[in-house]
């Protein structure tokens, strides 16, 4: 017994005291085989030399594919006449409205600073010339175009950081360089190459975020977390569907959180999971703002003048900018001063005659007989309201008294002395609202009661005529004075039906006092000759205005275009576009996508998603078509892309505005991105593994993706069919040269394409 004891008392010993010489040693072999791991996993050198070599190699060929001919031609194409036209709207810093946040309007307007433009041109119509008008168009497509050559790089190098082989990222970048629909559309003076490139830049982010999970709150994590939200903002500044990327990465975060919620995985403290939570609220949420409202700043610190968007905004904003000519041909309006209103929405003047009502209309419901309140387009003296005081009020002090918010007026008609009153009784086109009439009956009088409630005011506004909207509530009823957007028959002289609008609440029951009977307000202020101060504004109240307007205003565009398309026929790429023809020479660009690019890529969307679905239910019953590590790949990365692709297509649906086949290049972009995916897992042996960067001290084994002469062949055959509709359909995408109406038709890739010149041959 005393033996063991001596002998376990030894063996601790050693233990417990060894020769500190070998440990270091052994720290600083350590240190070199985590190194060596490090190096190993990240391909090694000879890996990434390859990959350098074959991302400048994609990136130089997009440069040749982009600025091609980026000169010609020398005229407005398709939508420059927006883009441009509101980049000379920065240089003169007079306010516009569009339906776009501002960054990539910004950035043209900076190349256009940079390079001389001085904004005057207005790009009027689709095939002016720019040389006739001094423009630097070239300059200006250029900043585009030099963005679709880094979202090519930004293609192959987000697949390089997911893990894919060189072939891989390679193939699929040249595909993206050589799709027809991005060159076409990415090299003129457009937002859409600003969106992708910032969307695609967001994409990498996160990629690179993805890979520091393992090493979370390090510099590396919070730069790519940081990078990640900017760049989200970035998109969003440039169009609202950057809000697709914004929901994309969304969920993929909430689905990281929900992982990280498993304790026998990760062991996360609560502690350690609400800092994860910070962070990302932080990172996500915090910083977009942040980035999303300084353009904004940046956009209203410029535009101080008023401008050609003056009229989408309120009369308060209205009054921030200078010269802005509502302030000079404004006036306080008193009692007894007899104005014109004008109705927002449907620019009707309140208008009235002696002309009544028939007693029965057309569907059998009587009137009131009385006589006729209407809305009309072309003012006349029947369209002055005279502005009575209600209440026990001296007639003489109410002439210098100021109509306010609040106060309760009367209107007498100036041309039949009839007061304006509405009442229980169904309105001509409306059985739901009230009709209004005139009056003249003292027992009436309850009923011609009417409350000034002014847009935008403080206590005690006064209305003013042009700078202030109001609605008119009417006392006894509630009912708002509206006017609806249909004629009246010919007994109504074809004006629009004026009636009471119950849901009192809705903005377009606004109106507008245009001007006071007799009096000229430009020479009333001018004889004052006071310096009249920009009002001022707060800027989360202009921004919050300038949202809702963009919001609605997009919502509107509504109408009818001949080549507007549906979301369902994108994929298929079953209709182009029209963007510039130019009759003498039978020259056109018409924007269209790559066949072979976009058909291939709704296969392997198809295909991966066939794959995902029957591996998930062949694992249940324990039978594996996948290895572990390619199920990881497959699933984490090729599940991303799908739902990149499926966030920005699937919302189109929900939408009813006028829709192009422009909208469908995000998707595209991201379609393409899974394409690389779904060739890696069919004609690439094994995978880069693993992807994300592991701790020091963790063990793991690296495994490596395997080319061979099925792959090489696969790419080959790939990027040959790109190359060859490419070259086919570049006449159509560069605009040059001219074809014959024989010609035209043989570019014909589907009847549904409406090529121009194609037509007349027979």
């Amino acid at each position: 017994m005393g033996n063991k004891q001596n002998e376990l008392k030894k063996r601790k010993a050693t233990t417990v005291v060894p020769n500190k010489e070998p440990s270091h040693t052994q720290e600083i072999n350590e240190d070199i085989d985590a190194i060596k791991k490090q190096l190993r996993y990240q391909g090694g050198a000879n890996s990434d030399t390859k990959h350098k070599i074959a991302s400048t190699s994609v990136t130089i060929m997009s440069f040749f594919t982009t600025f091609y001919m980026i000169w010609f031609p020398a005229q407005v194409v398709f939508d420059e006449v927006h883009f441009g036209k509101f980049a000379g709207y920065y240089l003169q810093r007079t306010f516009f409205f569009d339906v776009h946040p501002p960054l990539a309007k910004l950035m043209l307007a900076g190349v256009g600073y940079l390079s001389g433009f001085d904004g005057v041109y207005q790009f009027a119509n689709i095939g002016e010339s720019y040389a006739a008008n001094n423009v630097p168009y070239i300059a200006l497509r250029a900043l585009p175009a030099s963005l679709n050559v880094c979202g090519v790089a930004l293609i192959y190098n987000i697949l390089k950081e997911s893990g894919f082989s060189v072939l891989a990222c390679f193939t699929t970048a040249t595909l993206y360089l050589l799709d027809n629909a991005f060159i076409g559309q990415n090299r003129l003076i457009l937002l859409d190459s600003i969106l992708i490139f910032y969307m695609l830049t967001t994409i990498y982010s996160y990629v690179k975020f993805r890979k520091y999970r393992h090493q979370p709150f390090t510099l590396s994590w919070w730069t790519w977390l940081v990078a990640t939200g900017t760049s989200m903002a970035l998109t969003l500044s440039v169009k609202m569907i950057g809000l697709f990327v914004v929901a994309a990465v969304g969920l993929a975060v909430v689905m990281d959180l929900w992982d990280l919620l498993d304790k026998k995985k990760y062991g996360l403290t609560n502690k350690t999971l609400i800092q994860h939570f910070g962070a990302r609220v932080a990172g996500l949420i915090l910083v977009p703002a942040l980035v999303y409202l300084f353009w904004f700043y940046i956009h209203f610190a410029i535009l101080k003048f008023s401008g050609p968007g003056d009229a989408y905004m309120s009369t308060r904003f209205q009054d921030t900018l200078a010269n802005n000519p509502l302030r000079i041909n404004s006036l306080d309006i008193m009692y007894n001063q007899s104005i014109k209103l004008q109705h927002k929405e449907t620019r009707a003047f309140l208008h009235s005659h002696m002309l009544t009502y028939p007693a029965r209309y057309e569907d059998g419901r009587y009137s009131s007989q009385g006589t006729q309140v209407t809305g009309n387009m072309q003012p006349d003296i029947n369209s002055y309201w005279r502005i009575k005081p209600t209440g026990p009020i001296d007639e003489t002090l109410a002439a210098k008294r100021p109509v306010k918010h609040n106060d309760i007026i009367q209107l007498e008609h100036i041309g039949t002395g009839l007061d304006l009153l509405t009442h229980d009784v169904a309105s001509p086109w409306m059985p739901t609202n009230q009709e209004f009439t005139t009056t003249k009956l003292a027992a009436r009088y309850n009923e011609t009661l009417f409350r000034v409630q002014l847009d935008d005011h403080k206590v005690n506004q006064v209305w003013s005529t042009l700078m202030q909207s109001v609605k008119l509530i009417h006392v006894r009823t509630g009912v708002a004075l509206w006017c609806n957007n249909r004629n009246l028959p010919d007994w109504g002289l074809n004006h629009m039906e004026i009636n009471g609008n119950k849901k009192s609440g809705e903005e377009r029951n606004y109106w507008v006092a245009t001007d006071i009977l007799g009096l000229n307000a430009t020479d009333i202020n001018l004889k004052k000759q006071e310096k009249r101060a920009v009002k001022q504004m707060g800027f989360l109240s202009k921004f919050l205005e300038l949202q809702i307007k963009m919001i609605t205003h997009n919502n509107k565009l509504t109408g009818s275009h001949p080549y507007q398309s549906s979301p369902s026929i994108w994929p298929l790429m079953l209709r182009g576009i029209s963007y510039w023809t130019k009759d003498d020479t039978q020259s056109q660009i018409y924007l269209t996508g790559n066949v072979a690019g976009w058909w291939t890529a709704l296969v392997a969307i198809g295909l991966f998603s066939c794959v995902s679905i029957l591996d998930m239910a062949l694992k249940k019953r324990e039978i594996l078509i996948l290895s572990a590590t390619s199920r990881i790949r497959l699933n984490r990365s090729g599940g991303f892309f799908l739902l990149l692709w499926a966030t920005h297509y699937f919302p189109f649906y929900l939408m009813g505005r006028s829709l192009y086949l422009h909208h469908y290049l995000p998707a595209m972009a991201c379609s393409y991105l899974l394409l690389g995916a779904v060739f890696e897992y069919l004609f690439i042996d094994g995978v880069n593994s693993p992807v994300s960067y592991q701790p020091a001290d963790k063990k793991y084994t690296i495994n490596r993706a395997r080319t061979t002469i099925k792959s090489y062949l696969a790419a080959f055959v790939l990027i040959s069919m790109q190359f060859m509709v490419y070259l086919f359909l570049s006449p159509l995408t560069y605009g040059t040269p001219g074809m014959s109406a024989e010609e035209a038709m043989r570019h014909k890739v589907l009847n549904s394409w409406d090529i121009q010149y194609a037509k007349h041959f027979t």
